[in-house]
């Protein structure tokens, strides 16, 4: 027994780094199982659901930066070229008497530290990369000629049966050997990203988003072991979903590239800036407009009224912005050389480890000065707010008021924006401006943050309260596969849903959130419950634990817009009006 948990161990090792762009909870799922299969005495259901439990219950910045552990069994089908190890002699392992024997063991399992380079050079030597980039190549020019064809065929005038049979057969002929490329790269394309998404994406010429192989189109060539293959990788490595542009991403927002504004949506704008023009703007007023959806020309105004980072009164907001901003770069001055200092050195290692992190795929926020941006204002939150300190979740509340707040100086796609092109006192004004309308939503959600994040505690027995009323069938079969809400419902309460939502999603949720009284500490429950209700054919289609734990941290929510936002919304104040004020309505 002790052998083959070594094994697998090792297993797990040598291939942790091959797939680390993929979904780390398959690999978790699938590395327990294999374990599972391979020992004497196989895990019984229940250590295996909280081996699981415990794996997924790691901080969501930390899990996305470990490299995931793969099934050996899988990668072992990758590795198509190169030279094979040498085939270990065989011989007893020394026995572990003492946990630090068994952890020297099996301590290659594990590490990722400074021997990433070595691992990650042993798997492209293994993995052959030259192969799998012309096989990626091949495939991509074979498809470039089949739509050229295509397209040729599409200007051919009537009357060419002799030339359009033979092009049926060149066709033909093309096909079988795409076919045959294919089948090559089915089995590599996971160890190479790049390969992978040129193989699925440049067959279809519409660029409609193809989420498994029946929705491709019908001329797509597959034959039935063909699609047997595709089919079982569709479901055991979920393909990583595509970078979407955050002009895509905010389409709904009419940002630049955006159709026209309806007639609809410029009499709300112009209401907006007849409301915001007047010498003292009704803030009761601006709540109920901003219900709805705020436009983007005025939400860095709005944002900033609805926070109370600034008075109602037109004539002190321009004294009021300069006071503020002066007194956060005198914090800066203040406090931020003593990031280095012994007593908060953990705190900025902490935040300095966690902005690479925020939002990975958006360029925007890999450069330097952003990043450096991020740190000022969450180092700065976190000396002045020593009850809480800085915890992980708080770097991705900064980007929402962050991304507004660029928009009120370019008009642009903000997506690749080089902030370096705008003025040094603009980005000084972004920055200070982010920190206290942070610091404003901080204020109201605090309790989530401080020790053993009694808010969030709280928060998460609620929303299992309130399930169990409204959706009894749902709440049962979290129950029946022993689900715990705190290990799904713990992000979204830490993140605001910022992780379960694309970012122009969660724009328009916090137009929602600022203009509802008390949105971001308690109608943020309500929508919680609305966002799990509405997977509830999903959630009862799955028949584990595993399964639906993966399903409730990977919600197919990259689709969604401002419709899908506002009926979330409309369905959460729904639930607010029968049971804010009736608390012991959902209380058995």
């Amino acid at each position: 027994m002790e052998v083959k948990t070594q094994t697998c161990a090792t297993k797990a090792s040598s291939t942790a780094n091959i797939n680390s762009s993929l979904d780390p909870k398959i690999y978790i799922s699938a590395f327990i199982n294999f374990c599972s299969s391979n020992l004497a005495l196989p895990l019984p259901p229940r250590i295996t659901s909280h081996l699981f439990s415990f794996f997924l219950s790691l901080s969501p910045n930390f899990l996305p930066n470990h490299h995931p552990l793969v099934h050996p069994c899988v990668s072992c089908s990758l590795i198509k070229a190169g030279n094979k190890p040498p085939p270990a002699t065989p011989g007893k392992p020394k026995k572990a008497t003492t946990f630090q024997e068994f952890e020297s063991i099996t301590s290659d399992a594990w590490d990722v530290g400074d021997d990433d380079d070595e691992l990650l050079a042993m798997a492209a030597q293994n993995l052959n990369i030259e192969v799998v980039m012309e096989t990626a190549n091949k495939v991509i020019e074979n498809h470039s000629k089949q739509q050229e064809r295509q397209r040729q065929d599409e200007t051919t005038e009537p009357g060419q049966g002799e030339e359009d049979a033979q092009e049926e057969v060149a066709a033909e002929e093309l096909e079988e050997e795409e076919e045959d490329e294919y089948l090559r790269v089915e089995e590599v394309e996971a160890i190479s990203p790049d390969a992978s998404f040129a193989s699925q994406s440049s067959p279809y010429a519409d660029s409609r988003l193809v989420k498994s192989h029946s929705e491709a189109p019908i001329g797509s060539p597959r034959d039935a072991a063909g699609e047997r293959a595709g089919l079982h990788r569709q479901r055991s490595l979920p393909h990583r979903p595509p970078v979407i542009p955050l002009v895509a991403r905010m389409a709904d927002q009419n940002t630049s590239g955006t159709p026209a504004m309806t007639e609809r949506e410029a009499s709300r704008l112009d209401k907006f800036k007849q409301l915001l023009a007047g010498p003292n703007t009704d803030l009761e007023e601006l709540r109920k407009l901003s219900w709805s959806g705020i436009p983007r020309q005025v939400r860095p105004i709005a944002w900033k009224l609805l926070s109370g980072y600034l008075p109602a009164n037109a004539e002190r907001r321009e004294s009021v912005l300069q006071r503020k901003r002066q007194e956060y770069f005198g914090f800066i001055q203040q406090y931020y050389d003593s990031r280095n200092d012994e007593h908060h050195q953990d705190t900025y290692r902490q935040i300095h480890i966690d902005i690479p992190r925020t939002n990975p795929l958006i360029p925007l926020f890999q450069q330097a000065s952003v990043q450096e941006i991020f740190e000022r204002i969450l180092f700065i939150w976190a000396i002045r707010h020593p009850a809480s300190g800085y915890v992980q979740g708080i770097n991705d509340l900064v980007t929402p008021f962050f991304v507004v707040f660029v928009f009120e100086y370019i008009e642009e796609e903000v997506e690749n924006f080089d902030v370096s092109s705008l003025q040094e006192e603009a980005l000084r004004n972004i920055e200070a401006d982010s920190f206290w309308c942070m610091s404003k939503l901080l204020d109201g959600i605090q309790d989530n943050y401080t020790f053993a994040q009694p808010g969030i505690q709280r928060k998460v027995k609620a929303l299992e309260e309130l399930v169990s009323r409204i959706d009894e069938s749902v709440h049962r079969h979290m129950q029946q596969y022993e689900v715990e809400y705190l290990q799904f419902a713990f992000r979204w309460m830490n993140n605001l849903l910022m992780r379960e939502l694309p970012l122009r999603c969660t724009i328009r949720l916090w137009d929602t959130y600022q203009a509802e009284p008390e949105g971001f500490s308690h109608f943020h429950l309500y929508v919680c419950a609305a966002f799990l209700v509405r997977w509830r054919k999903e959630i009862l289609e799955e028949r584990d634990f595993q399964g639906l734990m993966i399903l409730l941290q990977n919600l197919p929510t990259m689709h969604w817009g401002n419709e899908e936002v506002s009926v979330l919304l409309a369905e959460a104040y729904r639930l607010k009006f029968a049971f804010a004020d009736a608390p012991n309505h959902y209380k058995r």
